[in-house]
């Protein structure tokens, strides 16, 4: 299914700073100019040889931390020296400095940044665990994102996203599952980003909670089924297509063949559920979401009612 997929090519530091900034614990320590610097690259980069004047293959393009090696390697150098390196390494554009446990540079260096318009901040974090966590931000941000129309639910441990036709009875749906004790993840707007080959599903903050009831408008299901009833995002592990009974003149009674559906680059399990009067839609879709986990865990029921079928089969053909 052809979808279109968004990858910004670089984010600002004033933006990652504002996104991330608290959760990384960041502190400014030097004025806010360059902030419009940019970070094009998902990843943080330790500047080791570059520190000593060696700037060949330097990653230029990512965050600079600098951790206790880094830091005490620049004190030990006379004022004019460290003065020189941090300016080599500032002129070639790198987006910020990060200076982690909360070490503290000479003035001369901070001025030297400065100079240069290149942003220093620092942050009480180790440098493995900032690095860790500043990586995962990144990735994050500079993710491919696609967008569906449907609705996303967490239906014990499985990310169900929920699709079909208006009127086929999506938000029904997955009410149903949200009283099973689901959790919505997003109605109508399903934001997915692929990191590392792992799909995630979300929404904006604005309409999180919110789902549109036909014939009674847009309720917040927290207020009506509590906090457990909502999550911020979950894997998108499953698709179920909600399609008219007539629409769908052979189905695979077996569940020996299973559909996927490629969503950024990923193969995604997806399945067919005829909607009919009288059928329990809310039900069909909770059992092929646990078939699916059962299946993780090794349990393939198709496959095993298969197999005994060939037994069967096996045993009467020897009989004969």
């Amino acid at each position: 299914m052809a979808r279109k997929t968004k990858r910004i090519p670089h984010i600002s530091v004033g933006k990652f700073y504002e996104n991330h900034g608290e959760d990384l614990k960041l502190e400014l320590i030097t004025s806010d100019h360059g902030f419009e610097r940019t970070i094009s690259e998902p990843a943080v980069n330790r500047p080791g040889l570059a520190l000593a004047g060696f700037l060949e293959h330097f990653a230029k393009n990512r965050v600079q931390v600098l951790g206790n090696s880094e830091v005490s390697y620049l004190h030990s150098q006379p004022s004019a020296v460290r003065v020189q390196r941090v300016k080599d390494i500032c002129s070639t554009g790198v987006p910020c400095l990060v200076v982690c446990r909360g070490a503290k540079l000479e003035q001369d260096m901070i001025n030297a940044a400065e100079s240069l318009n290149t942003p220093i901040f620092k942050t009480p974090r180790s440098t493995m665990r900032f690095a860790n966590a500043a990586t995962f931000h990144l990735e994050h941000e500079f993710a491919r994102t696609t967008t569906a129309h449907g609705c996303m639910i967490d239906y014990r441990g499985i990310g169900v996203l929920i699709k079909g036709k208006s009127g086929a009875g999506k938000s029904e749906t997955a009410i149903g599952l949200i009283e099973r004790g689901g959790a919505l993840i997003a109605d109508d707007h399903v934001k997915i980003r692929n990191v590392n080959g792992q799909l995630t599903a979300f929404t904006e903050g604005f309409s999180r909670g919110f789902i549109e009831m036909r014939g009674i408008g847009i309720i917040n299901v927290t207020n009506i089924y509590g906090l457990g009833s909502l999550r911020p995002d979950a894997p998108l592990d499953l698709i179920v297509n909600l399609r008219p009974h007539s629409d769908l003149n052979e189905v695979d009674r077996l569940g020996i063949t299973r559909e996927k559906e490629n969503v950024l680059g990923v193969e995604v399990p997806c399945v067919d559920i005829p909607v009919a009067p009288g059928r329990d839609t809310v039900r069909l879709v909770a059992v092929t979401a646990l078939e699916l986990q059962l299946r993780r865990m090794g349990f393939d029921m198709a496959e095993e009612f298969n197999h005994r079928l060939q037994e069967k089969l096996a045993a009467q053909q020897n009989h004969f």
